[in-house]
């Protein structure tokens, strides 16, 4: 089995967002032995943002064409979405950065969007291709807006990453929550005993499943 790890926060060791993505590859492996991982720290080494150079594997053009800062963007797409689609399990950090995602995470979807290899447009309409993944995204934010339907509208990163992923053709795809931690200590610990739950929740789940389904 192998393991993507997304860390995207540039806060370092302060990040609740990198902690709890450690746990949770931490708690996946003690649960599935074996698991192979592979860190993409997208802060430390993002892909640039789509522009002319990087669209290339969009456009279509010719490769006997391509610039050399094109071939170069080109291989970097290539990277990203060929360790995507090789992994099993994908850990995405996704910190809430007004109300959506970092740019940096979003470069990285830019990368792998692909038609014709993370989905493919039908007659019938899109159709994702990069199925059979189990998608966990940790999901931390200042604010609380998952119990809140006053706020709820705000919530551009959680809703917009099942959107991506679902498109994907991803189903399995959990949230690991931890919100109000700009909302003093208290909600702070809180927020981060109630994420560590669904981690162990999260992991010892898949565990069963994977069981009950080689007992079948």
């Amino acid at each position: 089995m192998k393991l993507l790890h997304i860390d995207s926060s540039p806060l370092g060791t302060q990040s609740v967002s990198r902690q709890l993505t450690r746990r949770t590859v931490a708690q996946w492996q003690d649960s599935h032995p074996g698991t192979m991982v592979e860190h993409l720290d997208l802060a430390a080494d993002a892909p640039s943002h789509l522009d002319m150079d990087s669209l290339g594997f969009r456009l279509g053009i010719d490769a006997d064409a391509l610039t050399p800062a094109q071939k170069r963007e080109n291989a970097r797409t290539e990277q990203l979405v060929s360790q995507f689609l090789a992994a099993d399990v994908v850990v995405v950090a996704a910190p809430m950065y007004n109300f959506s995602i970092p740019s940096q995470l979003k470069a990285w979807i830019d990368r792998v969007a692909q038609a014709g290899r993370t989905f493919k447009y039908t007659e019938q309409g899109p159709v994702g291709l990069a199925g059979g993944k189990t998608v966990i995204v940790v999901s931390s934010r200042g604010g609380a807006y998952s119990a809140n339907p006053a706020l709820a509208f705000l919530d551009h990163q959680e809703s917009y990453l099942k959107t991506v992923f679902g498109f994907f053709g991803i189903t399995d795809v959990r949230f690991v929550r931890a919100e109000g931690l700009a909302m003093g200590d208290a909600a702070k610990a809180s927020a981060i005993a109630s994420a560590e739950a669904d981690i162990r929740a999260h992991t010892a789940e898949a565990a069963n499943e994977e069981r009950a389904a080689l007992r079948a």
